[in-house]
């Protein structure tokens, strides 16, 4: 098994809404970028929310990202996985990203939405146990936009993550 490990998180300007993957594909850490499979729904999904330009360089797309309220993260600092697949993470030798210092930097975020059911899971089994009580964020598992959660139609997939418009 090969230790992968995360991308530094993009963060936006008084951010509301902190969106976590899992862990980045080894396409997006080969090229250090976010959702860098041009198949994953990423970057159409934060178009649609936010009305950004994502026909342009992946610098452009997060110099765009940095004026948004919003953070880009993975719940997952490192872990041991052969290929791509979260189904490939071994629950063993995990670390996860500090969001509890991340969240206390940024008391202005209402809303951790989770690109798909792993980064929940990890986020529920390492992260949430650390966070004060006093927390008032509101959490929202979201279809994961992977090319691998091919089941659901795209037009659905957008329409569930429309539930963050609220707190743009």
């Amino acid at each position: 098994m090969t230790q992968v490990h995360s991308i530094e998180p993009i963060i936006g300007r008084n951010p509301r809404i902190i969106i976590l993957g899992s862990m980045p594909g080894i396409i997006s850490i080969n090229a250090s970028q976010y959702y860098a499979n041009p198949r994953n729904l990423f970057w159409m999904v934060l178009a649609d929310l936010f009305d950004i330009n994502i026909n342009c360089s992946y610098e452009s797309k997060v110099q765009q990202v940095q004026q948004l309220p919003v953070i880009i993260w993975d719940t997952l600092k490192s872990c041991h996985r052969e290929g791509s697949l979260d189904s490939k993470i071994l629950s063993t030798d995990l670390e996860a990203n500090d969001i509890g210092s991340l969240l206390k930097q940024f008391p202005t975020v209402q809303v951790i939405a989770f690109n798909g059911a792993a980064s929940a899971k990890y986020f529920d089994r390492l992260v949430k146990p650390q966070l004060s009580k006093e927390q008032n964020v509101e959490f929202f598992k979201m279809p994961s936009t992977s090319p691998a959660n091919a089941g659901m139609k795209q037009q659905l997939k957008l329409d569930i993550w429309r539930r963050l418009c609220r707190f743009i």
